[in-house]
């Protein structure tokens, strides 16, 4: 009996291992995305191919924000002691829906629909910012 109990006490402790070890590989990859995309803005700004536009530098520096917003998820992870924050995942689904706003906007109504989701994001951050449901120092 003492057996069974020692193995069902081993079990979070090795789906949290791994867990933590999916998450790093998520955000090693995560790192090297931003440095391609890093490189690939860099390359955009001082050698501008003729007949690309802006469209696409806006396209690629707002995708490096992104990569840029989940990895500072995955590091508030591991400082808080092995939860995600909500306000993190709203302000990944803010940049988004502006990403999505900025580089698709060809129906005011949807645009319309898009920027009431804003709305709705910020005031669920308001109400996550709250002492009641702030867990984070």
């Amino acid at each position: 009996m003492k057996r069974l109990e020692k193995i069902y006490a081993f079990i979070p402790i090795l789906l949290q291992i791994t867990l933590n070890l999916a998450l790093v590989i998520v955000g090693l990859t995560l790192v090297a995305f931003l440095i391609r995309e890093a490189g690939i803005i860099f390359t955009n700004i001082f050698f501008l191919k003729k007949g690309e536009s802006s469209y696409d530098m806006t396209q690629d520096i707002l995708t490096f924000f992104l990569y840029f917003e989940f990895i500072a998820l995955i590091i508030k992870y591991f400082e808080s002691q092995y939860h995600f924050p909500l306000r993190y995942f709203i302000y990944i689904g803010i940049t988004a829906i502006i990403r999505f706003i900025i580089l698709d906007h060809s129906s005011a109504v949807s645009t319309i629909i898009l920027s009431g989701a804003i709305l709705l994001l910020v005031m669920a951050l308001f109400i996550a910012n709250t002492k009641i449901l702030k867990r984070e120092n």
